[in-house]
């Protein structure tokens, strides 16, 4: 996998994650404040869309996962 991709699937994990802790029906509720967390993970997104920047992003390149997929031909 590629850092874009491990970030999609990160940002969607984190973002499931936190609706099921932050939303009163949700069997897993704890408290409404977890949706702060949603909140954080599509503003990140958000401004990633525009600066090519990304938290996650920076470590995981610092691990070593590929940029891009490489080409096949």
């Amino acid at each position: 996998m590629t850092v874009e991709r491990y970030i999609h699937v990160f940002a969607g994990l984190f973002i499931l994650l936190s609706l099921a802790l932050g939303v009163d029906g949700s069997p897993l509720f704890l408290s409404k404040w977890w949706l702060a967390f949603t909140a954080f993970v599509g503003l990140n997104l958000f401004q990633f869309g525009f600066s090519n920047v990304c938290p996650l992003g920076m470590i995981l390149k610092k691990l070593g996962v590929p940029e891009a997929a490489p080409c096949a031909r």
